[in-house]
């Protein structure tokens, strides 16, 4: 009954802790409310003369949803988010108090910008920064607290976030967007809109597993570990039946998520054991990217509660299949149309061909920045395999659209397929339309109907930079463009040779095969496209004249603050091994060697004991296993010392960029080969010996 009951409720339960339009259409004064509606939909400067009254109305429905304090939500350079919460509290004075929260207080905060990385732009005796209210992104009430989301700077005016270039992206792109839309004619049209549908993919493993193993705890994946003797390889876990509590971790998710109006709409079980998906309806990016980080923290929140811990990490075990977080991006107008749709005859649709133009050159023309956008250590370890695409960008369009494609740059006739239906051939099924494109999903970027799916971002990330670079990058082309249609005597014709010409200059980033074949590779190559297995190889190139300029252009961001980027990029990067590698070492000393010693111990002397007992008994098993335990130990200790040695050496030289190459070519080396020797170590190791939870028990005990 309370279930049937809940289900009925849930429209009303949608965005009930979101200060959002309806709320302030409701609260505010109608003069107010428009003022702050034309802020959100232009991205105009407040008006600073409504913050008191905007701030004292959100104070009130916050207070009604159960809020005691405020913060300022803000996404530093760490990859998750922050907040600092001060109480609406204020004494008067004889022992009384009010609540209140003015206007200075929702549009300005200040905190300590020393304390997250800066890549150089704050140091300690320069810690000043500032939080700034973001009115296009709602303000929410979660545990107690009103939530709002800010960006957040440095004292000289640098973007210390990974928000403030974003909208300063979203800015260009509808500009140029809007440009672009006016020499087609089209004067209704008041904004172009990127939106972001991103799906979710993570592991849920037993709390308690979890916590005996310290490279779970420390890194948040597995850095030992055998392969359990069933994986994947049945194909039996993808969309299979919800094990009770992992479906009732998602049932609380999914309330949690509709409550701060995030659109959650589809669940189920993903390849790997133990791991799943979640998948939301389309938002404007911003708010996209903001409902993700949501999404991840109550995931990681509301997981213990069902005896649980929810992986995050790219890639927790070796041998199966790692988590991405498929980035559907597409580019609307205000008025609902999809540029990227290609209409009944794509070929006489010159608006959407000239957008997918512009978005293949833009891959083409900034792949490295791509690659950069969603390089880091664990990715690197997804990326190429187990459903991941590779590290080198390529564009899967599909077979009609890469043969309309090829029949433009050849000049070729073209024949449309018509609208294709599939019949199963059972007469009681319905036949339907099949869609216009088949999916690759070895492909780093592909058409998947009405948008593209950049599916090399990993499951941790934010994916805010993924975005910057895609939105700025088709801005650039978008302006390109109208500077030429702009000055064009016969606009139809301009139109088509742009077509073309775009088409045959980029046509080397088109590719519909196995991405993950070594024919590929090769391909790549001869293609001339950029290849960087490693994050730190592609780091190096963040700075390179043309990225700057791009970024430039648009006032994304400047060279002071793609440096700092940079910077950090690569101080993450060696943080990160650093403390795999000393984790490593530490279980390896304190956990694995002590075990197998144990083992060998028990075993040595149970043939002692066998050959006292009975001399003749066979014994030359467990004298094999003995010997073959003690070399592994032996090769053991000499890795690990050679492991520490890298590290230290590693971690000694000058400079951040200089360390996480050091840390790429020179540690995780050497950390693959401890790895080897160690998981050959827990095959021969008695289970009761074994001092942590197998890769059996982690991906089959939830």
């Amino acid at each position: 009954m309370e279930e049937r009951v809940l289900h009925e409720r849930i429209p009303e339960l949608f965005g009930s802790r979101v200060f959002n339009e309806d709320v302030m259409r409701a609260r505010l004064p109608k003069e107010v409310y428009k003022s702050l509606l034309r802020t959100i939909e232009t991205g105009n400067e407040i008006d600073p003369s409504i913050a008191d009254v905007v701030a004292s109305a959100m104070k009130d429905w916050a207070i009604e949803q159960g809020a005691t304090h405020f913060t300022h939500w803000f996404q530093p350079l760490t990859g998750v988010t922050a907040e600092k919460h001060d109480a609406f509290l204020s004494p008067v004075g004889h022992g009384k108090a009010i609540m209140e929260f003015s206007g200075k207080e929702l549009i300005k905060g200040e905190p300590d910008a020393s304390s997250f990385p800066s890549g150089g732009l704050r140091a300690t005796f320069e810690a000043r920064g500032y939080t700034s209210w973001d009115p296009a992104s709602y303000a929410f009430v979660k545990d107690g607290s009103l939530y709002i989301p800010t960006v957040f700077c440095s004292y000289t005016g640098e973007a210390l976030d990974a928000k403030t270039p974003l909208l300063r992206s979203m800015a260009a792109i509808n500009n140029e967007g809007l440009r672009l839309l006016r020499l087609f004619g089209d004067t209704t049209t008041r904004r172009v809109i990127s939106s972001v549908g991103a799906e979710q993919e993570y592991f849920l493993v037993d709390s308690e597993d979890f916590k005996a193993r310290r490279d779970l705890f420390y890194c948040g994946r597995t850095l030992f570990g055998a392969p359990a003797v069933k994986g994947q390889e049945l194909e039996d876990h993808y969309f299979g039946t919800l094990r009770p509590r992992v479906s009732a971790f998602m049932k609380e998710l999914d309330y949690e998520l509709w409550a701060l109006g995030i659109a959650s709409k589809t669940k189920h079980n993903e390849t790997a054991p133990a791991q799943h998906e979640l998948a939301p309806v389309y938002c404007t990016l911003n708010l996209a990217v903001d409902q993700n980080l949501l999404m991840m923290d109550l995931m990681k929140r509301i997981a213990p509660k069902y005896g649980m811990e929810c992986l995050l990490s790219e890639k927790p075990f070796e041998g199966i299949n790692g988590s991405g977080k498929h980035n559907n991006w597409s580019l609307t107008t205000d008025g609902g149309v999809n540029l990227l749709k290609p209409g009944k005859v794509p070929l006489e649709n010159k608006k959407f061909l000239l957008v997918l133009a512009a978005v293949i050159r833009a891959v083409d023309e900034y792949q490295d920045l791509l690659r950069i956008s969603v390089a880091t250590r664990s990715n690197d370890c997804r990326l190429g395999g187990h459903e991941a695409p590779p590290a080198i960008l390529s564009v899967f369009l599909g077979e009609e659209l890469e043969t309309m494609v090829d029949a433009i740059i050849n000049g070729s006739t073209y024949e449309e397929h018509g609208a294709m239906y599939m019949n199963v051939g059972v007469p009681t099924v319905p036949s339907f339309r099949k869609d216009n494109t088949d999916r690759n999903r070895t492909s780093p970027f592909a058409f998947t109907g009405n948008k593209f799916e950049f599916r090399m971002v990993g499951a941790s990330q934010n994916i805010s930079m993924a975005n910057i670079v895609l939105n700025t990058a088709v801005a650039e082309a978008f302006a390109d463009f109208s500077s030429v249609l702009e000055k064009a005597e016969n606009f139809d014709r301009a139109v088509n040779e742009l077509i073309r010409e775009t088409l045959t200059k980029h046509r080397r980033i088109l590719f519909s095969g196995n991405s993950y074949s070594d024919e590929w590779k090769e391909e790549a190559k001869r293609r001339g496209l950029s290849i960087y297995p490693t994050a730190p190889e592609a780091y190096t190139h963040f700075t390179d004249e043309k990225n700057v300029r791009l970024f430039s252009r648009f006032g994304v961001m400047n060279l002071t603050e793609m440096t700092s980027r940079r910077e950090i990029f690569f101080e993450n990067y060696r943080k990160i091994v650093g403390i795999e590698a000393r984790t490593m070492i530490e279980m390896t000393r304190r956990d694995i060697l002590p075990a197998t010693l144990s083992y060998i111990r028990n075993l040595s002397e149970g043939v002692n004991a066998t050959r006292l007992a009975v001399p003749e008994a066979p014994v030359s098993i467990s004298v094999d296993c003995i010997m073959k335990l003690s070399q592994l130990t032996e090769k053991c200790c000499i890795i690990v010392a050679e492991v520490e040695r890298a590290e230290r050496e590693a971690n000694a030289l000058p400079n951040d960029e200089e360390r996480a190459l050091a840390y790429c070519e020179k540690v995780s080396p050497l950390m693959d080969n401890l790895r080897s020797i160690v998981d050959e170590m827990e095959v021969l190791t008695a289970r009761e010996f074994w001092p942590m939870p197998t890769y059996g028990d982690l991906t089959y005990r939830v």
